[in-house]
């Protein structure tokens, strides 16, 4: 199946929008720092999430978090474009935790919309680790223990 980024550029003002919308949703009453989060899937789907606090600080929702649990409540599919805002509405850029979570869900050539514009994930993440490290790794490693 062919990459909605390979048959249409990607609408980055809906996307961006998107994320805007759930950003209002927010639950961010000690922060009151709100972040919303929008990606595009790979089948055309936009799935999106807001951040989600809690008292206890450390057990925070970030939006990425919730964007990536709604890409599998909803049918699951790889993320192919992505753009997270502040409570003004501006591009935010991911932490680094939140980059390796949406690495893992979009791989290396997932669009992220930075403040320094669209980068792929590979220049987003560098030399990430994922899920290939851990079949690739594992398997030579049990081979030289064979």
């Amino acid at each position: 199946m062919s990459s909605p980024t390979t048959t249409s550029p990607v609408d980055w003002d809906a996307l961006r929008d998107a994320a805007r919308a759930v950003m209002a949703r927010a639950y961010a009453p000690y922060s009151s720092f709100p972040v919303g989060a929008a990606a595009l899937v790979d089948d055309g789907r936009v799935v999106v999430g807001c951040n989600v606090e809690n008292a206890s600080y450390g057990v925070g929702l970030c939006a990425e978090c919730a964007l990536v649990s709604m890409l599998h409540v909803t049918g699951g599919g790889r993320l192919v474009a992505f753009t997270c805002v502040d409570g003004n509405g501006d591009v935010l850029m991911p932490c680094g935790r939140c980059r390796q979570l949406l690495y893992e869900h979009g791989g290396p050539d997932l669009l992220v919309e930075t403040v320094s514009g669209i980068r792929p994930m590979t220049q987003v993440l560098p030399d990430a680790f994922g899920p290939h490290d851990l079949t690739e790794r594992g398997v030579a490693q049990a081979e030289e223990q064979a």
